[in-house]
């Protein structure tokens, strides 16, 4: 789940990150308030959505307006947030699309003495949460992982000792941090650590980290993404989410219980099982087209999860096909073969629906499909179903 900059950074304040003073806000005229609350002379108006590149992109309507500005006055403020809410920011994470502005965030200037980069994620290699640092912060991190990785330094940490002092030290050698800045890089990373950790965190990212000219260090902005998985353990962060800012497929999927992820391709899929899922993925490129989802019902799918996850399926324009491929082992065949035929004649389709059936009650299944006076395309394995659903796209 991915949260706006601003709930990221009111979540590090409370827990002993600096961070700038800021409002967010939803109109010109509470930017206008925000400017002269926060005291001037200079504050950032910076556009809210749920992508990276936001300094450098571009309102769709209007090139010349970015999606972060410095403004000098509430009249200029309040100019600027009218000038983004309610357009689409185009940025290189959005693509041509863009997203919607629907609130800007006001934020106090700051006396930016060097800008620098600061991201945790978890190392899938070591098994551990790894911070990282470099001295290009404020640009393309991804470039610069890309064309000089040397830049980039990485401690990875145990998640119950926490980022050590002598790691921190070690950094700040590396970025030239010296005298007592190194005390306040100290306390922002382990405590930025300690964050990660506790909130359950997959990402915390911040670009740029500023060091001011009084050697402290800022988070100037702030990226938090946290395991869906472990929301269950906070409660509070659910309240953060903005489902506005997500897919609306990916929205009602979730709230029927599906894992889905809208794709690109021609091909809707159905399946039981992310391994399986990701195979069936895999073996619709390999006979030539695309999925256009990743869609897993899980293992104790009823009638009712199976007819939403058609709906969601036939909702995508770009859909020409159906491929359901289950395999049956804590869920029965019968079970999704009468969830087929039920959901099929309350949705309604108008592609052709290729069905792979194999495991428990596999052949009373099949049978149940063969005898229903539904238009199926039978196919005997993920081989022989793949190359039908490919050519019955054709």
């Amino acid at each position: 789940m991915k949260i706006h900059e601003f709930q990221a950074k009111q979540l590090l304040r409370e827990a002993g990150v600096a961070v700038p003073e800021g409002v967010a806000v939803r109109s010109a005229d509470e930017a206008a308030a925000a400017f002269d609350r926060l005291g001037g002379p200079l504050a950032v108006v910076k556009a809210q959505i749920h992508a990276g590149g936001r300094g450098k992109g571009t309102i769709a309507s209007n090139p010349e307006q970015k999606g972060v500005q410095l403004v000098h006055s509430a009249d200029e403020a309040a100019t600027t947030a009218k000038n983004l809410l309610g357009e689409l920011l185009v940025t290189v994470q959005t693509g041509p699309a863009g997203q919607t502005v629907r609130q800007v965030f006001v934020e106090a200037g700051c006396d930016i003495a060097r800008e620098l980069y600061l991201g945790i994620v978890i190392d899938r290699a070591c098994g551990l949460p790894v911070l990282m640092v470099s001295s290009e912060g404020g640009v393309n991190i991804e470039e610069v992982a890309a064309k000089t990785p040397e830049l980039i330094y990485r401690e990875p940490f145990d998640p119950d000792a926490g980022l050590q002092s002598y790691q921190v030290r070690k950094l700040c050698h590396r970025l030239n941090i010296t005298g007592k800045s190194v005390r306040s890089a100290d306390k922002f990373m382990r405590t930025l650590c300690k964050v990660f950790v506790r909130l359950d965190c997959s990402l915390v990212e911040i670009n740029p980290l500023v060091v001011t000219g009084a050697g402290e260090l800022i988070a100037l902005d702030a990226k938090i993404t946290f395991d869906d998985n472990s929301l269950f353990r906070h409660p509070g962060l659910a309240e953060l989410r903005d489902s506005a800012e997500e897919d609306p497929a990916e929205v009602q999927a979730g709230e029927a219980g599906l894992s889905y992820v809208q794709l690109e391709g021609n091909v809707g899929c159905l399946v039981n099982g992310a391994g399986l899922a990701m195979s069936t993925m895999d073996l619709i490129k390999l006979h030539g087209s695309e999925p256009a989802n990743f869609l897993d019902v899980g293992g104790s799918a009823q009638v009712e999860q199976v007819t939403q996850a058609f709906r969601i399926l036939l909702a995508d324009k770009n859909v020409k096909a159906v491929l359901v491929n289950i395999f049956g082992g804590i869920m029965r065949c019968t079970t999704i073969a009468e969830a087929i035929v039920a959901s099929y004649k309350e949705v309604g389709f108008d592609v052709p629906l290729v069905v792979r059936l194999e495991g428990t009650e596999v052949e009373q299944g099949r049978k149940i499909l063969a005898e229903s006076d539904v238009d199926i395309i039978s196919a005997t394995d993920l081989t022989d179903a793949a190359k039908k659903v490919v050519a019955a796209v054709r």
